[in-house]
C-alpha cells in the first residue's frame, strides 16, 4: 500500500458549503475535520472567522469560495470577497472563473479576472484554486480553462462547484492534470464521495479533493488497513 490515512485526509477540503446548513452543522463539521486531520474546512464567506475560530489549536487550515457559485461576479468583487475572506482567516480560495465569459471566448477578460485575485491572495501567501465548472464546457474550453489559470498564477485547477448537475469525472481530470505544468495542482469536486474514488483521483495526480463524506472516506481507508494488515 503505497498511502496511508494520513495521506488522503490531507487531500481533503472537507466541505461545509450547503446553503442551508446552521451554526451547529458548522460547529460538527469543524469536529469532523478536526477528528480526521484533513487539509482544510471550505465553508461560505460568512463563516470564515466562526471556522477559523473552531479549527484554532489545529493543523487544520480555513478556506472559502470566490465568485461562488456562477463566477459571474464583477472582478472588483472578487478582489473585495477575496480581500475580505483572508481579513477573516482564510488561507486558501477557491473562486470559480467567468463562465459566461470563456464561453464566449473572450478570454482576456477570464485571464484578466482570475489573476486580480491570484494577485490580492499571493501578496498575503494565500493560494488559490480556479473553479472551472466542467459540467457547462467542451473539452477545448476545458483546456484552454486550465492554460489561462496557470497563466495568470493560479496555484490549482479544480473542476467543478459541487453545485452544477456534473462534478468530477476521471477523463476530465487526467485532461487537466496534462494541460497544466507541474507548478500547478489539481483538485477534484462533486463525486469523492467513498475511498475508492479518492485513490482514483490520487492516481491520476489530484492532490486534493472536495468532501463531504470525509469520516466515510477515512472510516472505510481505517478498515482497508486493518484488513491488510491481518493478512500479514
Amino acid at each position: 500500500m503505497d498511502y496511508t490515512c494520513d495521506d488522503i485526509a490531507q487531500m481533503i477540503d472537507h466541505s461545509l458549503l450547503r446553503p442551508e446548513l446552521t451554526r451547529e452543522g458548522i460547529r460538527k463539521g469543524c469536529e469532523i475535520a478536526r477528528k480526521y486531520k484533513v487539509a482544510t474546512v471550505c465553508c461560505s464567506p460568512s463563516e470564515v472567522a466562526v471556522v477559523r475560530e473552531l479549527l484554532s489549536g489545529s493543523d487544520v487550515k480555513t478556506t472559502t469560495v470566490v465568485g461562488f457559485p456562477h463566477g459571474y461576479n464583477a472582478t472588483e468583487t472578487k478582489v473585495f470577497e477575496a480581500e475580505r475572506a483572508i481579513k477573516d482567516g482564510a488561507v486558501e480560495l477557491d473562486m470559480v472563473l467567468n463562465i459566461g465569459r470563456l464561453l464566449s471566448g473572450d478570454h482576456e477578460y477570464v485571464k484578466n479576472d482570475i489573476s486580480a485575485v491570484v494577485e490580492a491572495a499571493h501578496r498575503r501567501n494565500v493560494l488559490v484554486k480556479v473553479i472551472l465548472e466542467n459540467y457547462y464546457l467542451t473539452d477545448e474550453q476545458k483546456k484552454m480553462a486550465c492554460r489561462l489559470a496557470e497563466q495568470a498564477g493560479a496555484d490549482f485547477v479544480k473542476t467543478s462547484t459541487g453545485f452544477a448537475a456534473g462534478g468530477a469525472t476521471l477523463e476530465d481530470l487526467r485532461l487537466m492534470r496534462e494541460q497544466v505544468s507541474q507548478k500547478v495542482q489539481v483538485k477534484a469536486a462533486g463525486g469523492v464521495r467513498d475511498l475508492e474514488m479518492a485513490l482514483k483521483v490520487r492516481q491520476i495526480g489530484c492532490t486534493r479533493f472536495g468532501a463531504t463524506r470525509t469520516e466515510t472516506i477515512i472510516e472505510q481507508c481505517r478498515q482497508q488497513r486493518a484488513r491488510n494488515a491481518g493478512r500479514v
